[in-house]
Order: C-alpha cells, then structure tokens, then sequence
C-alpha cells in the first residue's frame, strides 16, 4: 500500500468553489487510468483515500467534493444542488486536470452524479461504477414514502438532527463507529472520512464540513433535479458499466434492479449494506479492479 497522499486543489464555477483531490498526475503516474470518485451524500472525496493508496499502481484516483460538501462550497439553497449542475463540476475539474478520458466510480448520490457526466460527456467517460446509484424509475417513485414528520422525508429529518460540532476527531470516530449506519465501514474507511469530512473550528472543537441542511435538501427536496431524471437519462449511457447492490440495502432493491435492466447488465449483488464498498477493503479493491479495470 502506497503512503503517498493525495494533493488537494480546486476551481472555480458559478461563483462556488469546487474542491478535488488527486492521488496522482506525477512523472510516475504516465501507465495509470484515470478514475473519478464521487462519494456519497454526507461524505467526501478523502473517503476513497485508502483505495487510492491499494490501487495507485493502476488507477489516478480524483476525488471531487461534491458542492456543498468537504472542502467545497457550503450550499444550502436545493436550486444549486442539482444532480446536473454537480456532473458539470466534474467535468469542469476534469477538463482544469487535462483529462480527456477517465472512468467513473459513484457510490449513492456519487452514483446519479456519475450517471449525468457520463450522459453529458458520452466521448470521455470510458466506464461507469455505480454503486447504489440513487437514480430512481419514476413508477416506483410513486411508491416511496416520503410524508414524515411535518410531511418531510424521513433521511432528510435525520440528516438534520446530525449533531454538527464535536471537541475532536477522535471522539468523532468513537462515536461513529458504534453507530449505525457508519459503524459498518472498515474502519480505515471511518478515518478517512473523518479526516477529510470534518473542518477544524477557531475554538479547537471540530465541524461537518456538509451542513446538515444540504445533506437533507438531497434526501428530501422534490424540486432539485435528481433521481428521477438520472435515471431517465440512463437510456443515453453508452459507455461500459456495472449496477452493484448490497444484499442487505435498505434501499428498494428494485430500484437497482431497474437500473441493470437500463443499462442492459446483470444486477451484480455484493454482501453487505448500502455501503458495502467501505465494509471491506480488500474485497472493494477486488471489485473496482474486476468491473474497472
């Protein structure tokens, strides 16, 4: 395992700052594939760090923060937050990294970003990963609850009741680990996530670096351009790509199953949870270089 870390930069696109991570792009890195990562709601590009560092022989790793998330701008306001506005900050830190063609990896939210670049930029995406795509048919869309509490989606109440300021890292970790949904992540996984996802404050203590606001806008907000249309532009992917579940989601696994039957693929089932890629380190690796490399 490489100890190379990554170097950070970021441009600048509608007034936002676009944040990315690169585990590569040295003299060295001339036999390796570029491959972009996009993370989950709630999460970072530095989550992918410990990937980066098992399969930094094969693959130039790039991590973007999705906007309103790591070191990327904070954006509350879910008419910025549309999955089609994200994938053009992708491709907007590709075409800043001089990167003609790349395959991409997207883990949930990542996954229906991943969908609209690959759409928007059908010539330079050279292969999809998705991993619990949130690109939802718009049949089943009629069957998701989502009146909750004061008739707002129950992930989105949650997200908002995510406690934001913590004294330290450690105690972030700690407590993250004992807890679901997080406590299934390798924990290598946990501290990368920690590492990169939270800010240091003035005061010492330590912050999201996602307000809790925008995490529940992407769970909750039925006026932002989302699921329903990156699974509609499905139809127009037209590089080589996989639709992985976990058999233990607590997703609809028909939601994933529809998306094979899209793309024309067999659903691949993996054992796990939603997060399935971060529970096991190895056996993530294994997947990325079987359906990416």
């Amino acid at each position: 395992m490489s100890g190379i870390g990554p170097s950070g930069g970021h441009i600048e696109r509608e007034g936002l700052t676009i944040a990315y991570l690169d585990w590569g792009g040295g003299p060295d890195d001339a036999g390796t594939e570029p491959l972009v990562v996009l993370h989950p709601s709630g999460f970072c590009a530095g989550t992918f760090d410990p990937f980066a560092r098992r399969l930094g022989h094969r693959f130039r790793f790039i991590g973007v923060d999705l906007r309103g998330h790591g070191r990327s701008s904070t954006v509350t306001d879910a008419g910025q937050l549309g999955n089609d506005a994200l994938a053009l900050d992708i491709l907007a830190v590709a075409d800043h990294l001089g990167l003609e063609g790349f395959s991409i990896l997207g883990v949930s939210l990542g996954g229906a970003v991943g969908i609209e670049v690959a759409t928007a930029a059908p010539g330079r995406v050279t292969g999809l990963m998705l991993c619990e795509a949130i690109a939802i048919d718009v049949s089943a869309r009629k069957h998701i609850r989502l009146a909750h509490e004061e008739g707002q989606h129950p992930m989105a109440v949650a997200a908002r009741r995510r406690r934001p300021v913590w004294p330290d890292r450690a105690t972030v970790v700690a407590s993250y680990g004992t807890r679901q949904p997080l406590r299934v992540l390798e924990p290598e996984i946990l501290e990368a996530y920690v590492n990169w996802g939270f800010v240091d404050r003035p005061d010492g203590q330590v912050e999201l670096a996602c307000a809790p606001e925008t995490e529940a806008i992407f769970f909750g907000s039925t006026t932002r351009y989302g699921p329903g249309e990156a699974f509609d532009h499905m139809v127009d992917v037209a590089c080589p790509s996989t639709v992985l579940a976990g058999t233990d989601t607590d997703l609809d696994m028909g939601w994933f199953e529809a998306q094979a039957d899209r793309l024309g693929v067999e659903l691949v089932l993996v054992d796990g949870t939603h997060f399935f890629l971060f529970e096991d380190l190895d056996r993530g690796a294994s997947l990325i270089l079987r359906h990416l490399g």
